[in-house]
């Protein structure tokens, strides 16, 4: 494949995390921060939440197998997952935290190991389509090529669903 091809492959792939909701704009100020001084800094922050999700995970797993459940203790580690997923950007990881933390302040345990499985399967895609992004970047910098600015591109969709979400307000409004 070439580098044009595989430019145009991350374009497309990127902006699919973000339509469908793996991503949102945090993600992308996390990678504005990203210079030529610290060229895998995003790289580095994601696995730090990828490592931290994976040990309050199984914190959690344990936490309501206990007998008695400190609803308290699990909800400090729901909240530490949805703020760390929340600085990365990952959308679909944090809704499901809140809904999480719901079902602790209710001390539904029910509630709260399907909260649990959601948010395990959530964690999953997310790191697995971020591994593939980052796959992706290194095969455009293998080849030597450049990472396509996406800011422009995210700018320009948040314009294009505007500019749908004012007609479609316009055309019920009438």
């Amino acid at each position: 494949m070439d580098l044009v091809q595989l430019q145009r492959q991350f374009v497309d792939y990127k902006t699919s995390l973000y339509h469908e909701g793996f991503l949102d704009e945090q993600f992308t100020q996390l990678q504005e921060l990203q210079d030529e001084n610290n060229p895998d800094f995003v790289v580095e922050v994601v696995s730090l939440f990828f490592e931290d999700s994976e040990r309050l995970l199984n914190e959690l797993a344990r936490a309501l197998e206990q007998q008695s459940i400190d609803y308290k203790r699990i909800d400090a580690h729901v909240h530490q997952l949805k703020g760390s997923s929340s600085s990365i950007g990952a959308q679909r990881v944090q809704k499901v935290c809140i809904a999480f933390r719901n079902y602790c302040e209710e001390q539904n345990v029910e509630g709260c190991l399907k909260c649990l499985q959601q948010v395990r399967h959530e964690y999953s895609l997310v790191k697995t389509k971020l591994e593939s992004l980052f796959q992706l970047e290194q095969q455009i910098l293998t080849a030597g090529g450049s990472i396509p600015i996406f800011s422009r591109v995210t700018k320009l969709l948040k314009g294009i669903y505007l500019l749908s979400s004012l007609s479609l307000y316009h055309i019920f409004s009438v």
